[in-house]
């Protein structure tokens, strides 16, 4: 089986940790990582990392995702979610365009409270083992921001409605729920997500395991494997030369009229860049930055899964 990355639609009920562990056994393989957490309760976009591809799982340049969700108002839970336990019921007898205006709040830039079931640590702690044992400590507010976030539909009668919403790393998406409905008045619950794109990649990309072990008895799988310089698609791109491709894969910085005089003013922002050897293929990513003895091309991280000579 070839290194890459396998884009898997992550069924309900699983953790992320739960679809690599299935997925060690199918592919028969322990090297394996994943491009964002889920919930359990969500569906939807994992992108899985296999073999020297995890060394870049802490590379990604585009981290956004992009959700449906569903909520209802009305009704407060102790995860914010629908598997939580209730805490708060009230009348939500709310218009649709009421919801519509409180939404213009949340979009753009924001701060949000990270919930105690998430895996953010404080003090080396994981918010959720904290919850697990019933006790709740101060969080810090963390920027976040909203690209989209619209309104598919809302039935007033019910009080539920759908969202589209695109957002930085790190939005949680039971948060915004929850803050829309305290906004509103009456709380707020996330009753369904299904994530639809995660590191440039749709659903309409993904399989599910019961595909993955289909499509892996036929021996076909390895064509779905997508090759990880899809990843890093939209960085500058830079092709060495045969000399420099040597160098490059041994660890050598070089300067930049060796690999190209063109992105020397990426220099000033140390900007990322994907590097391609002499033959076309991808060899990981590297940073543009200035030095003593002037602009060099310094290995980020090399894709090949030991240093190889060329």
């Amino acid at each position: 089986m070839r290194d890459g990355i396998l884009l898997i639609d992550k069924p309900a009920e699983h953790t992320s940790f739960d679809v690599i562990a299935r997925l060690r056994g199918i592919l028969h393989t322990r090297k394996l990582g994943h491009g964002g957490t889920l919930d359990p309760m969500a569906t939807g976009v994992l992108p899985v990392f296999i073999g020297s591809a995890t060394r870049l799982c802490d590379l990604l340049p585009n981290e956004n995702k992009r959700y449906i969700a569903h909520f209802k108002l009305g009704v407060t839970t102790d995860s914010r979610d629908i598997t939580g336990r209730v805490t708060r019921c009230c009348p939500a007898d709310l218009p649709e365009a009421a919801v519509r205006e409180a939404l213009k709040a949340f979009r753009g830039p924001i701060l949000q409270l990270p919930p105690m079931v998430s895996a953010v640590k404080v003090g080396g702690k994981r918010l959720y083992d904290l919850a697990r044992q019933g006790i709740e400590v101060e969080r810090k507010p963390r920027p976040v921001t909203l690209h989209t976030l619209e309104l598919l539909a809302y039935d007033p009668e019910r009080a539920e409605g759908v969202l589209d919403i695109a957002c930085s790393k790190g939005t949680y998406i039971r948060t915004l729920v929850s803050d829309l409905g305290e906004k509103l008045g009456v709380g707020g619950t996330l009753t369904a997500l299904r994530r639809t794109e995660a590191c440039g990649f749709q659903l309409a990309d993904c399989l599910t395991l019961e595909t993955v072990i289909q499509l892996r008895d036929q021996n076909e799988l390895d064509a779905k494997i997508r090759p990880v310089a899809e990843v890093f698609r939209e960085l500058p791109q830079v092709r060495l030369n045969a000399h420099c491709t040597r160098l490059y894969c041994n660890g050598v910085r070089l300067r930049i009229e060796q690999a190209d005089a063109r992105l020397a003013p990426l220099a000033d922002s140390g900007r990322m860049v994907a590097v391609s050897g002499a033959d076309g293929r991808f060899l990981g990513v590297a940073t543009v930055m200035t030095t003593e003895t002037g602009i060099q091309l310094g290995s980020k991280k090399l894709f090949l899964e030991r240093r190889e000579t060329v």
